[in-house]
Formats: structure tokens, sequence, C-alpha cells
């Protein structure tokens, strides 16, 4: 059944055409709430259980594991960001001199310095995948210059599932299938498609999968998500924390030092990852998130901007063709006569929010947008132009 506009759950001004959680979320109520309670339990520590620092973690873990169609909790770490996430990866791998990285062209900048400091290390390089100067097909030829890419040199592919300013989609399975053939990392960055597009990583798997959680998962600014698959099973940490080792629910014997870690990827877990207060705020999001499916998100934007993406682009504006984009998150190549600085200030008086990257502007959606946010961008544009 396809959803419907769910504006009502959150606390948004009817005058605020808000096109821009690619940047950040707009929390819903019942996920401030959830943030209430924790500040509450914080006010009573006396209050606080042994158990608190432990279950709400393991149902956020499973919650997430659902999510991304993982067998195993145990598979995922908390984390508080997308850096921490890939140091953690960067840190396990050992590369020799000559091998190749894999990135896509303007990567987000937490999936790229991380690994221009290992390649830097190992003497190995950085290889950049450039999409084509022609806009036809452009996203098909872009990802069979990845495929192309690909070789007997390529120690590790590191992507987004789509590209994070214009919505370009990647052919995942493609991809990981000819990276798994020469023994290369698949490294994943969800942050801008799990959430709101399906993903699963029984059927792409990823060797990691690193996801902002402020995004598309709602959670608050400082949050995040990893799996990491069997490469990284007996990995290092990059910390160690007293809550990442078994028995460590055992409070009374903390100082019989433990050698083992809890199993899987529970070792990369971030140090007081209990959080009271973001984990109530992330177990209600994803709570609400599994409700209305990924699938049915990415529907309910489609149904809302298609008819503004064929009034764009009669204007003159580009848009990428539908097959090969999403449609939570998509970017606007601008006409060249178009001044940027009057388009701002349209955008400010109409009380637009969207995201600028260059002549593109970057559109992201979600259930609290409607047909008529979009209809609001396309006159303020048609003013400009």
């Amino acid at each position: 059944m396809a959803l419907k506009q769910q504006k009502h759950l959150f606390d948004l001004p009817e005058e605020v055409t808000y096109l821009n959680i690619a940047s950040q979320s707009p929390s819903f109520k019942a996920i401030y709430e959830a943030g209430l309670e924790g500040l509450k339990q914080k006010n009573r520590p006396y209050l606080i259980s042994t158990s608190d620092y432990f279950e709400p973690v393991i149902e956020l873990k499973k919650q997430f594991a659902q999510l991304i169609e993982a067998d195993d909790y145990n598979r995922i770490a908390n984390i508080p960001s997308v850096s921490y996430g890939m140091a953690t990866v960067a840190n396990n791998i050992r590369l020799n001199p000559g091998d190749e990285i894999l990135l896509m062209h303007e990567q987000f900048p937490s999936n790229y310095y991380i690994w221009k400091r290992l390649a830097d290390k190992f003497d190995a390089s950085i290889v950049t995948i450039v999409p084509p100067s022609s806009k036809e097909n452009r996203a098909q030829h872009w990802n069979q210059s990845i495929l192309n890419s690909i070789t007997d040199k390529t120690a590790v592919v590191a992507m987004g599932n789509i590209h994070w300013s214009n919505g370009t989609l990647f052919d995942l399975k493609a991809i990981g299938t000819k990276a798994k053939q020469f023994n290369a990392l698949f490294i994943i960055d969800g942050s801008q498609s799990v959430g709101a597009l399906p993903f699963s990583v029984k059927d792409l798997q990823p060797d990691a999968l690193i996801c902002a959680g402020y995004k598309w998962l709602f959670g608050p600014y400082g949050c995040g998500y990893g799996y990491f698959g069997p490469y990284f099973d007996n990995g290092i940490p990059i910390e160690e924390n007293w809550t990442n080792r078994l028995h460590s629910e055992n409070f009374s014997g903390l100082t019989h030092y433990e050698p083992e870690y809890k199993p899987l990827a529970n070792r990369y877990s971030v140090g007081e990852s209990g959080n009271f207060i973001y984990v109530k705020m992330q177990n209600e999001a994803l709570k609400q998130v599994l409700e209305w499916t990924p699938k049915a998100i990415q529907e309910y934007c489609k149904t809302i901007s298609s008819e503004a993406v064929i009034e764009l682009q009669d204007m003159g504006c580009k848009i990428e063709d539908s097959n090969y984009r999403t449609h939570h998150l998509f970017g606007i190549e601008l006409p060249e006569n178009l001044d940027i600085k009057i388009l701002k200030s349209a955008l400010q008086r109409d009380n637009i929010h969207i995201s600028f990257r260059g002549r593109y502007i970057r559109i992201s959606c979600h259930l609290f947008n409607t047909k008529e946010d979009f209809q609001k961008l396309v006159t303020c544009l048609k003013s400009v132009i």
C-alpha cells in the first residue's frame, strides 16, 4: 500500500519548504520525546540499571541489521561518524606497493581522506573514476568506466551506493561482483541511501558498509552505523573500550581483564555507545523507518517529484534519467544564463531550503514533503529564469 504524506509527525512550519534532508534530517515528534526520556534518565542516574548500558544498544543493532538484511546483529557496530567507521576499516587493511584504491569523482571527504592516507602509507595509488563529459547516458557510461577500471591491481573499491551530490545510481551488484573476482575489498558508504533506498548486504555482500545516522536514518548528529563482513572478524579496533569485551555486563568483575572481544563487529563500536539519549532517539527513528520501508519511501518521493522534474527539464534544467538516479535525492544542473546569486535570494525569500553544488542544486525530499513543495520550487526557479 502506498504511503501518504507524513508531515503531521514532524514539527515543520507550513511556510517552510525543506528539501534538504541530505544535509540534516528533521526529527519527528517521537524522536524528540525519546530524547527527552533520555534526558530524564540522566537527571536521575540512581535509576539507571546495568542493563540500560547494553540492552537498548542490542535492540538498535538488531533494527539496523533488519534494515540492511544482515542475518547477525553482531556484525553491526555503533559509531559516531563515517570518518570513524572508515578509519576502522582502513586500520585493518594492508596494501602492497603499486596497489590501487578506486574512488569516485568528487567523493565525500570522509570517504576520501582516509584512503589517501592509506595509499601514502603503503606506496599505493588512488584511482579516481571521473564521469563522462557527455551528458547522454552519463550514469550508464560512468558505471561502465568503474567496471573497466577494476583490474588485478585493484585492492580496494570504496564508494557510495549513490553519488552524494547528484543521486547518480551505481550498479553495486555488478561492481561488487567484479571486485570479488579480483580479490578487492568492497567498501560502501551508505549515508545518502540506506533508509530511503532498499539495501541488502545479502545481495551485495560488501566487506563493510558505513552509514551516517543523522540523515535518512533520522538519528541525532554524532551517530552512525557500521556493518563489518567476515574479512574484519578478527580485526583491531581503533580504540579499546570496556563494553566491547566479553562479560562486560558484570560490573563487579571489570578488573578481571578480559582478553576476548564480544563476537564479530562488536569490537568496533565506539566508547560510550550506550549513550542514553542518542540510543533512545536512534531506536525510535529506526522503528519508524522500518515501518515505512525504504521501498515505499522511494516510491513516495518519485510520486511527488515526477511532474516537477518534467517542468524543470522543459525550463532548460538538466536532470539525470530517472532509471539511473534516485528519487529521494537528485541533482539539477541549472541553465547557463541563470544568476546563482539571484536564485539564492529568491529561495531565501520563498523559504525554500536546498543545497548548492557548483552549478547544480541538490534536492532531497522525504515523507514530510508534497507535490506542492516541488511546485513552489518550480515557481521560484521560473521567476529567476
